[in-house]
């Protein structure tokens, strides 16, 4: 048996025919409903494969547990949480605290999957919020409408928009433009020159409002999706999204959660141009 540790991450590589749930237990000293929630997690893989059941293993077969996989808080009422429904898609208002989809290590607690449960069916994923974001996220019930999303993507014809309260001391300039080091993780680093191989980064302030001397609420309207784009940007002028400590916020906001909401999205179907927004924007 070869083991390496990583946040909890374990690989391990049996040498005996044995039951998936006996070598954990033995190996790892995970107990056996500590088991069945891994498994029931998706946080079990048995030769670069998800397992979704316990199962005999053969010699040499390779595993990876993630033993402290993420949790979220999926208790919501999602079926409420709908703005619009018809037999291709759904636009879901997405709580703050949890992933749009399915994760590495946890492909239960997301709103994809638990919105796909409430109204028992599948659900694909067209594009992504950050877990700490909330508000208008589109969700496909048709392969087919995940394809034209994306090419309305490319071509980027689909518009979103964000309302957020950030902390500077100043007003904002009502059009930002940065580069964004296309290297993984977080937090992102940009550059406010370009830089080869840098993805641009470009988004408009359409209204700002100054609620106290230290904040200040705007609207944004996002011009290109990069990962933490509007996050990265705001900070790196000064102005970081209250409770994102990531990008250097020092001010409270509410647990699992930063002020920054997806508040309208506009985009082509069947030949017309729809349009969904939150009433209830401005609020915080």
């Amino acid at each position: 048996m070869q083991s390496t540790k990583d946040d909890g991450v374990r690989h391990i590589t049996n040498t005996q025919v044995v039951l998936l749930s006996e070598f954990i237990e033995d190996e790892l000293g995970i107990s056996h409903e500590r088991f069945k929630l891994l498994l029931k997690l998706g946080a079990i893989y048995v030769n670069s494969y998800r397992a979704t059941k316990d199962k005999w293993l053969f010699e040499t077969t390779t595993l990876r547990v993630h033993t402290q996989p993420r949790r979220f808080p999926s208790d919501h009422p999602w079926r409420a949480l709908i703005v619009f429904e018809n037999d291709t898609f759904l636009i879901l208002n997405k709580p703050a605290g949890l992933p749009s989809h399915p994760s590495v290590d946890n492909t239960l607690e997301d709103a994809m999957t638990q919105t796909g449960l409430a109204i028992k069916t599948p659900l694909y994923i067209t594009h992504r919020l950050d877990t700490l974001t909330s508000g208008l996220i589109v969700y496909a019930k048709r392969k087919s409408f995940v394809k034209d999303f994306n090419m309305q993507l490319i071509a980027r014809t689909i518009q979103k928009k964000y309302v957020a309260l950030v902390s500077p001391v100043v007003d904002i300039q009502k059009r930002l433009v940065h580069y964004m080091d296309p290297a993984p993780g977080t937090p992102k680093k940009l550059s406010t020159e370009h830089q080869e191989g840098w993805d641009e980064c470009v988004l408009e302030v359409m209204e700002q409002k100054r609620l106290s001397p230290k904040t200040l609420w705007i609207k944004i309207n996002l011009l290109t999706g990069r990962t933490h784009q509007i996050r990265a940007q705001l900070a790196k002028i000064g102005a970081p999204i209250i409770g994102d400590t990531k990008y250097g916020s020092d001010t409270p906001y509410r647990p699992n959660a930063i002020a920054l909401k997806s508040c309208e999205i506009e985009f082509d179907f069947e030949g017309r141009r729809l349009r969904f927004n939150l009433p209830d924007a401005l609020e915080f």
